[in-house]
């Protein structure tokens, strides 16, 4: 006869768990020298060596990828984008990572934590370039709704704004005077851009139609068909005969000017492609969209290049700057704008402290980068560090709500010293560089 018998369990935790026990109850009364404290900082120290001794240095491919900032775009005037950091901060960080790991039985020294805490001090403290402060200095009348898009002409002359009234307006820049109304959209014009290699202007809107205007005969020449619904934006191609547009039917399409035959459809967004810009090197187009990620496109083979995911809320507003290699995104919520280095797309820091919905960003060549909120909340950033170095309020017009003080678009003349934005009042604000 055999009886199953369970086997036994293990008797090492048992044993551990009862000498614990023992200890707990009867060490208090035990008259032997006792140096806990000593030894809880030898086991701990020994703990962080044992877990991280691996990772003080960065994998040899992450340091290839911070030590190269990117390569410069194809023009001799252009700057290299500088890390923020000097290079004697530089160099203190690279000695103190060539410390050997500390030894189980030393303890830090007091004097070596305040000397990191000084590295950490002169590594974040990074002077912005001096930019002079920038000031209201006229405001322009006309429109019968929201100012959605503005763009200036590359002579400088004069400037065009669409609005919800479904007007394209055209304005002398100096004098801010009206010159001439285009009519032909039937829905809020959102998105303008003037060629400068043609007599054309393009324009888009929520009626799904994308148009280009002959301004030496004032007449619409050539339509785009294609989108499924509203166009926000378009940009034209600095280099090439080509025209991208972008809109709620979560695409971005990539039309020949002359032909209106659509080349690619860049699809990808789950959600409204807010913006869209262009540039004359990879990536040859970038798209920011409500699904809260941008993209950077190969415009040769209509394909997505990378797929950037930094951002937690839809982004709005994309701007790339003249001479660097460079460019931004912006959204909603506190860490909401974000500057990434071209080619690969590489995050270098967020523009802090502007808590608001971001409709438009732009940067001019001495590295002002201005954004506009939903709020009205306007912010002038140093391009190189990311300081706020001026903080205003848009103010709506007499007669208008307190909540018309949204701003929509924005750009700055072919100077860079004067700024043109659209506004919720149904005006257009200009800022000149005092």
């Amino acid at each position: 006869m055999s009886l199953d018998t369970a086997p036994l369990p293990p008797l090492d935790p048992l044993l551990r768990a009862s000498t614990k026990r023992t200890r707990e109850l009867f060490a208090s009364s035990l008259d032997y020298p006792r140096d806990e404290e000593r030894s809880a900082k030898i086991r701990l120290n020994v703990k962080i060596h044992d877990e991280y001794r691996d990772f003080k240095e960065l994998p040899s491919a992450l340091l290839a990828q911070q030590g190269q900032v990117g390569p410069v775009r194809p023009k001799q005037d252009r700057k290299m984008i500088t890390a923020g950091a000097s290079s004697e901060t530089t160099k203190m960080i690279a000695a103190l990572d060539k410390t050997p790991a500390p030894q189980p039985s030393t303890l830090a020294s007091r004097s070596d934590l305040s000397q990191a805490l000084a590295l950490h001090k002169t590594t974040r403290t990074v002077k912005p370039t001096y930019h002079a402060p920038w000031k209201l200095v006229r405001v322009i009348s006309g429109h019968l709704g929201w100012v959605r898009s503005v763009a200036v002409e590359p002579g400088n002359k004069w400037f065009v704004s669409g609005a919800g009234d479904r007007v394209i307006k055209v304005w002398d820049l100096a004098s801010g005077e009206l010159r001439l109304s285009l009519t032909g959209h039937i829905s809020t014009v959102r998105g303008l851009a003037v060629s400068p290699r043609h007599p054309y202007l393009f324009s888009c809107g929520e009626d799904k139609m994308v148009k280009c205007w002959d301004l030496e005969v004032n007449k619409v020449i050539r339509h785009y068909h294609g989108h499924l619904s509203g166009v926000y934006s378009l940009s034209l191609h600095p280099t090439l005969d080509v025209l991208v547009t972008a809109g709620r039917d979560a695409s971005a399409r990539v039309w020949d000017m002359r032909t209106k035959a659509q080349i690619h459809v860049l699809a990808g967004h789950t959600a409204t492609v807010a913006d869209v810009k262009c540039q004359e090197s990879d990536p040859q187009v970038i798209t920011g969209s409500m699904d809260s990620t941008v993209r950077l496109w190969d415009l040769a083979a209509g394909k997505t290049m990378t797929t950037l995911t930094h951002h937690k809320k839809s982004v709005r507003a994309l701007t790339v700057h003249p001479t660097e290699y460079t460019f931004a995104s912006a959204s909603a919520g506190g860490n909401n704008i974000k500057k990434w280095k071209c080619p690969e797309g590489a995050f270098v820091f967020n523009f802090s402290g502007q808590n608001a919905i971001i409709n438009t960003m732009s940067v001019n060549a001495e590295g002002v980068l201005f954004s506009g909120g939903d709020n009205g909340s306007i912010t002038m950033w140093d391009w190189d560090t990311g300081t706020a170095f001026q903080n205003m309020d848009d103010v709506p017009q007499p007669g208008s709500l307190e909540a018309e003080a949204g701003v929509f678009c924005s750009t700055f003349d072919m100077t860079g010293t004067r700024l043109i934005t659209g506004c919720a009042d149904k005006t257009i604000k200009i800022y000149a560089e005092q």
